[in-house]
């Protein structure tokens, strides 16, 4: 699951070819026999070797709602914990890099293997858990019986006061710690991981998975396009799949606001983003047959809904907004250009939760406008050392203060900062659009002929990475598919959410079940039931309850849409059927 504290570092000499070649080879026949017994866990530091591999630390873990010190929200299941190093290395900017990783693996196995693909910058290696990616979950990988895989990508966060806020971007200096970030670490931990299984429990998992959302979404995706024979199924929640793109956005949100009010958190008072949902939902609401505070509908609202009608013919008042800041709003929303007027990113929908408040990490109001860091959005003080470090090439480093980190994003230059994310320099072989994208998205016939499935999901109001791009993916894909997508892959929109979670929305479901079912059992989904967290996320009405139950609704296939079967409890998912 997208925590907090992953969340919050989002953006945001190496090893030899032979090496590199190692890292991203297919499964090896090594991957794929069977050990020739079970080894017990106290045993596999000592009994598992692999190439470049170094198990550091091995551990039986007893189940209880206590896990290494930590409690838990739910009783885990008895497991070996197993930790270790990858590909270590000295990199060119003299730190010290490998591929950080532990692996749990239950006693009672279901001979699943899951990759734990985590957000943010990486850096730091998240319990692997294989948490269900979506608010407020009640299971997870582990407690299913899955083996569950977490890494740091192929770097360590730093910190102290004299990195700040750029210590998880630090490792874009370093070349190969990139090419790690984006593919090579996954491309090199798979295949190892099914080793380790085998070497465990005496055989090879008989399914593989990858699930993460945001740079975790993107993880996924990556794999359907790079490692389509690693895995049989991955799950892709609101992807940054074009994550350096979706980084310009960023310089060009902070410049929008700025021009309203140097102050990027007054440029928007919460009560003026109220004002633009409230009108999103005026306008869109009705669109699917029902007014009940979500839109599903999302294409008709966008002819729907005109901004320009809640600017103010006079001065400024809590019922209308100021020109500038209408002028601000539309910058954002139609996305980045260069001063030739090409698109650079993506243009974004319009939904009701924009008007999230929270400033918690996830709502739209944190991203864009109001963050926990110095009130400041987490694009700017965290997304900004991501462009410079990660995303530039050459790397362009900044302080990590928060105004260091602004101004850098005030200066960008759209014509001469954003081409560098095409870019490639000296020992900095491959451009960051490279080697953090998928290669030809749109083209995943190898992953559709080994019969892999793909689920993607994406809050349509995500302030991140645009549902705009996620749709026009898709629709891309299906077009080179020959209208066959959905016969191996599914985008999910979740109306109302923010980035992975938050926002007037149904966010909590169970997309990891509802792909084993169609990997194991053939079972297609046709929709994945979805509640709402009321009483426990602020930007969800009160009213959305009935009996004691919050609401449901059914998150259907784009481009499906959730409709009301014009009888039944407005609150429940039976009550809807998608259309």
């Amino acid at each position: 699951m997208l925590t907090p504290f992953n969340t919050a570092r989002l953006a945001w000499g190496g090893l030899g070819l032979a090496a590199l070649a190692a890292c991203v080879a297919p499964p090896s026949s090594t991957e794929k026999k069977q050990a020739s017994a079970p080894v017990e866990c106290a045993q596999i530091a000592t009994q598992f070797v692999a190439n470049g591999t170094r198990i550091t630390a091995v551990e039986s873990v007893p189940a209880g709602l206590t896990v290494n010190g930590m409690a838990q929200p739910y009783p885990m299941p008895a497991h070996c914990k197993v930790s270790g190093k990858m590909n270590e290395r000295t990199g060119v900017d003299g730190k010290p890099y490998a591929i950080g990783f532990e692996m749990r693996l239950p006693v009672n196995w279901s001979g699943r293997f899951l990759l734990q693909a985590n957000g943010g910058a990486d850096g730091v290696v998240q319990p692997a858990y294989g948490n269900v990616v979506s608010g407020g979950a009640t299971t997870n990988a582990l407690m299913q019986g899955f083996a569950v895989l977490s890494s740091d990508a192929g770097h360590t966060m730093e910190s102290g006061p004299a990195v700040g806020l750029v210590g998880g971007n630090l490792f874009g200096m370093d070349p190969q710690a990139r090419l790690d970030y984006g593919y090579a670490a996954n491309g090199a931990l798979a295949p190892m991981a099914k080793q380790l299984i085998a070497t465990h429990y005496g055989q090879a998992p008989k399914t593989s998975y990858m699930m993460g959302c945001s740079n975790g979404g993107r993880h996924a995706m990556v794999a359907a396009s790079r490692y389509a024979d690693h895995f049989d199924g991955l799950i892709a929640g609101n992807p940054g799949f074009n994550l350096p793109k979706a980084a310009v956005q960023h310089a060009w949100d902070i410049q929008a606001f700025s021009a309203v009010n140097p102050d990027i958190k007054a440029a928007f008072p919460p009560a003026d983003m109220k004002l633009v949902a409230d009108k999103v939902l005026e306008k869109c609401d009705a669109l699917d047959g029902l007014a009940d505070g979500m839109v599903n509908n999302l294409p008709a609202c966008q002819k729907a809904f005109d901004l320009k009608t809640l600017q103010c013919s006079g001065d400024k008042t809590a019922q209308c907004l100021s020109q500038p800041q209408v002028t601000a709003l539309q910058k954002v929303f139609a996305g980045p250009v260069n001063s030739k007027g090409e698109v650079l990113y993506s243009d974004w929908p319009w939904d009701a939760g924009v008007g999230a408040s929270q400033i918690g990490f996830g709502s739209w109001r944190a991203w864009k406008l109001q963050g926990p860091i110095a009130g400041l959005p987490i694009i700017g003080v965290l997304g900004g050392g991501s462009v410079a470090y990660t995303f530039s090439t050459p790397p362009k480093p900044v302080a990590g203060n928060p105004p260091a980190l602004i101004k850098s994003l005030l200066d960008y230059n759209f014509d001469t900062d954003a081409a560098t994310i095409y870019a490639t320099s000296g020992a900095f072989k491959e451009s960051s659009v490279q080697f953090m994208t998928p290669p030809n998205a749109a083209d995943l016939s190898k992953f559709k002929a080994k019969g892999g499935k793909l689920i993607v999901y994406h809050g349509t109001s995500d302030p991140v990475f645009s549902f705009n791009d996620t749709r026009n993916w898709y629709e891309a894909l299906n077009r080179h598919h020959a209208g066959n997508a959905g016969s191996f892959a599914r985008l999910f929109p979740v109306p109302g959410m923010n980035h992975c979670q938050g926002g007037p929305t149904t966010e909590q479901f169970d997309m990891l079940s509802a792909m084993v079912d169609w990997v194991e059992n053939g079972k297609v989904p046709t929709q994945v039931i979805a509640t709402a967290r009321t009483g426990v996320n602020p930007d969800v009405p009160a009213d959305w309850i009935s009996q004691g139950k919050p609401r449901s609704r059914p998150l259907c296939p784009y481009p499906q849409q959730a409709r009301y079967r014009g009888a039944g409890d407005v609150n429940d998912a039976a009550s809807f059927s998608c259309q």
